[in-house]
């Protein structure tokens, strides 16, 4: 890490940061999760969740990118690995594929754990 003065200090810059890094984690995991779900999905309502779908995952690709960027401001490099992102994030991994339904479950309570990983963040910050 290089010397930065943002007008933080480096303990807090880190702290803040390891925050920002598993909800960079969750977010992301959480995009892969919709894009999944997104191509997967089957059903009398496809087309509206389908479309659903495509628009959650399209918001979460602009949110992971200023997050990820967010860290890099605060002088520490952003995970980007899968391997980095399992071992962050508390949104769990879905085997197979659930019917419409169950996705819409799983997908409502992942953008949940994502508001918690935030608010947590929020209070770091």
């Amino acid at each position: 890490m290089t010397h930065i003065d943002i007008g933080i200090d480096r303990e807090h810059r880190l702290s803040t940061a390891e925050g920002l890094k598993q909800l960079l984690a969750d977010s992301y995991t959480l995009y892969l999760q919709t894009h999944n779900f997104h191509w997967n999905v089957e059903g009398p309502n496809f087309r509206e969740l389908h479309l659903m779908f495509e628009e959650h995952y399209t918001e979460l690709a602009t949110a992971v990118d200023e997050i990820a960027e967010r860290i890099r401001t605060l002088d520490v490099p952003a995970p980007g690995t899968f391997k980095e992102f399992a071992k962050l994030s508390v949104i769990e991994e879905v085997e197979g594929v659930p019917s419409a339904t169950e996705m819409v479950d799983i997908l409502t309570h992942n953008h949940e754990q994502v508001v918690k990983t935030a608010r947590k963040v929020l209070k770091l910050a």
